[in-house]
């Protein structure tokens, strides 16, 4: 092993959310990077602290407790690089406490910048409020009404393609610049640029002096065919920390520590889905869904181009009193697998977004939750989906891509029961086709992954060939048109030792076998009725297929792509139970 892996910096990994702060320590075991231990604590991002250090020091006193290693000196600072022992020798950060940041995004067509600058405000935590672009019928003086009224984080401006329109994009500029000129000084907002490059050099001569940051970014519509958002999701990741550093203390300090390489927390998980959809196979995506307080944010990577979606909206925490604006109580409560009235739905999504860190206390609370998390989940996924047409051809209309692997993250998952909860309350709003391992980040460690790949790029990749990630199951979910009850997969497997264990799978049943962890073997499978787990209609390799041991082993979900519930109440709560029940729910 080579002396610069064995003598390697030790690197800590904090992620301050908006409920919990997070302190993961790695550090080189037998020559390669491990995860160690964390150490939480609550965020104190919001009132009446508004400073998120005190959080981040409590996470870090805890991290100390379990390792019994010393991070912090004198006046509770952190000692860095490490010394005699104490201390860390490099940190990475991230973080996505705050409120989702208040947004307008100005280009030239619908169908062009416009779009572009929607994806982008998607790839972090934005709400976007207004959209100005040439099709815009309100006069200028409307338009800048608007914007006063909205006193915006954040301006996202594009349009024009190289060496294209200039007129029509410097009078938007002229609209965005006198509306900044107009609000005071301690509300400029941040912008971006990521239009014609013709206009860079006005754009900063005019507008630097009225915003509170100005980034010149490379064109994301370089011609009306290509789009390029990488640049700009890189300068909108600094713009974003210079807003957040107006409106909570400690992020200077921490940025410090991280060597100015402070990100945003779905940006840092952005990075890891776009590095790792590299090296899998590329006929398939890698999926990572993570429900967290502040957002649902979802990640699809295929062959190295990411695309990402990040809705504060659809998060379990504040987000969910304006819930109701995306869907309906109905249809939260079709997922729950007992009779409660929706009242009671309505008063739990109020108490949640007043009290985002409580917990479910009863049996009627964790089902409502999780039939939140799963209508969230759907939605979510319903909205990144769109975009998946333009990495990947779909399979059909309506259906989710091939991934494999499906990571998974965010409290509401890794604290729920049971991993049968877990993995359905994937199931039932992802609903994967063909065979995917679905792996779940039980340490929270994606982020600091992320955070850490610019620092000290080994980290990543020792952690994540470590088996610091809970692996929950693999899942085999045929394509097929059959009536219910009809055989649709007979399973062979094979284990290394020799046991064999069979099953056959009915479509609309839900069945597991097992195989635990540490166990390896080969899967057979019979397609009936020209089921399809993604080799063909009734294609299947002749000599099986490896599988390793999960916690859940092999589950087999031939309840039809898409889900469809029962319409009848009863009737579909029976279903709900039994579905719950067959993964050990």
């Amino acid at each position: 092993m080579p002396a610069s892996l064995v003598d390697a910096d030790s690197l800590l990994a904090i992620d301050v959310g908006s409920i919990t702060t997070r302190a993961a320590l790695f550090d080189v075991v037998e020559g390669r990077y491990r995860f160690i231990a964390a150490g939480l604590a609550p965020s104190t991002a919001g009132a009446p602290f508004k400073d998120i250090s005190e959080g981040i020091r409590q996470a870090i006193e805890n991290l100390e407790s379990v390792t019994g290693r010393t991070f912090l000196g004198e006046n509770h600072r952190l000692i860095l690089p490490s010394a005699e022992g104490q201390g860390v020798d490099t940190v990475a950060a991230s973080y996505s406490a705050g409120p989702p940041l208040k947004t307008v995004v100005v280009g030239l067509l619908n169908d062009v910048s416009l779009e572009s600058l929607q994806r982008l405000a998607r790839g972090t935590y934005a709400r976007v409020l207004d959209t100005i672009g040439m099709n815009d019928t309100r006069r200028p003086e409307e338009q800048i009404d608007s914007l006063l009224q909205i006193s915006p984080d954040l301006v996202l401006v594009a349009g024009g393609t190289n060496d294209g329109a200039t007129r029509s994009v410097q009078r938007l500029l002229e609209t965005i610049g006198l509306a900044c000129y107009l609000l005071p000084m301690e509300k400029h907002p941040a912008l971006l640029y990521a239009g014609n490059q013709q206009l860079a050099e006005q754009v900063k001569s005019s507008l630097q002096a009225l915003t509170s940051a100005l980034a010149i970014s490379p064109n994301l519509r370089p011609t009306l065919e290509l789009e390029d958002l990488q640049p700009a999701q890189h300068l909108l990741s600094g713009l974003y920390n210079q807003v957040r550093r107006l409106q909570m203390n400690g992020v200077d300090e921490l940025n410090a520590w991280a060597g100015n390489t402070l990100v945003p927390t779905a940006y840092a998980e952005g990075r890891v889905i776009r590095f790792l959809s590299q090296g899998y196979d590329p006929g398939k995506g890698i999926l990572c869904a993570d429900l967290g307080a502040s957002a649902a944010t979802l990640a699809a990577g295929f062959a190295g181009s990411l695309s990402m979606g990040v809705y504060p909206q659809l998060g379990m925490g504040e987000g969910l009193s304006g819930l109701l604006r995306y869907t309906s109580i109905d249809e939260i409560c079709r997922w729950l697998p007992m009779e409660i009235a929706s009242e009671t739905v309505l008063e739990y999504l109020q108490n949640k977004a007043i009290h985002p860190a409580s917990l479910p206390a009863t049996a009627e609370e964790m089902a409502i939750e999780h039939a939140i998390a799963r209508q969230n989940l759907l939605l979510a996924f319903t909205s990144l989906s769109k975009e998946f047409s333009r990495s990947v051809r779909r399979i059909a209309p309506g259906l989710t891509p091939y991934f494999e692997p499906i990571l998974a993250a965010g409290s509401t998952l890794t604290r729920a029961p049971s991993f049968g909860h877990s993995l359905l309350i994937l199931l039932d709003s992802l609903q994967p086709v063909g065979i995917t391992t679905v792996i779940m980040d039980q340490n929270g460690l994606l982020p600091g992954l992320g955070a850490a790949a610019s620092r000290n790029p080994l980290v990543p990749v020792q952690v994540l060939e470590s088996g610091a990630f809970q692996l929950l199951a693999t899942v085999i979910a045929p394509l097929v048109s059959a009536r219910a009850g009809t055989p649709v997969l007979r399973a062979r497997l094979v284990l290394a030792n020799g046991n064999e264990s069979r099953a056959e799978i009915r479509q609309g049943g839900l069945e597991m076998l097992p195989i635990t962890p540490g166990q390896s073997g080969r899967l057979y499978l019979q397609l009936l009725h020209g089921a399809d787990v993604g080799f063909g209609p009734g294609r299947m390799p002749k000599d099986g297929i490896p599988v390793t041991g999960t916690a859940l082993g092999l589950v087999f979900d031939a309840r039809g792509r898409p889900l469809r519930l029962m319409a009848e109440p009863g009737r579909r709560r029976e279903m709900l139970k039994k579905w719950l029940q067959a993964v050990g729910g």
